[in-house]
């Protein structure tokens, strides 16, 4: 059968369940097997980015800040959607620094800056530049490690 996604096989996933090769592109790999420094800075200045404002913007909504109490009021969906982003957003920041996860991590955090940007844009007004900035930033991480995606959604 033809390898209907070509980046992958069967090298890139490893023979154990658990094995998690985090960069999925060759050319992140040098001759020894072992990721380039370009690869690994590049991945931890884009999660330290992340992880500093998801922790910050998910600890303001869980600790109740007046300014996202207001936010969230003025979406309309109830601050139990302020409490779950906020949960969402440190649990995924967290998740950036475990290698397992952080491709999984990055996703979920674009996947929420998506909804945030069409929150800004068709709710609540306001300038959607820095959801962008994260999506952006978020989209990286995870293409970045999308091998440890594709290793945690593949049959065992």
């Amino acid at each position: 059968m033809a390898n209907v996604l070509p980046f992958v096989n069967s090298s890139t996933f490893g023979s154990a369940p658990y094995k998690v090769n985090t960069c999925m592109s060759n050319q992140a790999f040098n001759q020894s097997g072992s990721t380039s420094n370009a690869f690994k800075y590049t991945s931890l200045g884009l999660r330290l980015i992340a992880a500093l404002a998801f922790l910050a913007a998910g600890g303001a909504k869980l600790a109740g800040v007046p300014m996202m109490v207001e936010i969230f009021d003025h979406i309309g969906l109830g601050q139990w959607f302020r409490t779950v982003t906020g949960l969402i957003e440190i649990v995924a920041a967290v998740a950036l620094f475990i290698p397992v996860t952080i491709g999984l991590g990055g996703l979920l955090l674009a996947v929420t800056m998506c909804v945030a940007i069409f929150i800004h844009l068709f709710v609540i007004g306001g300038s959607p530049v820095p959801a962008i900035f994260l999506l952006l930033v978020t989209a990286g991480i995870a293409w970045l490690h999308r091998a440890s995606i594709f290793n945690l959604i593949r049959p065992v």
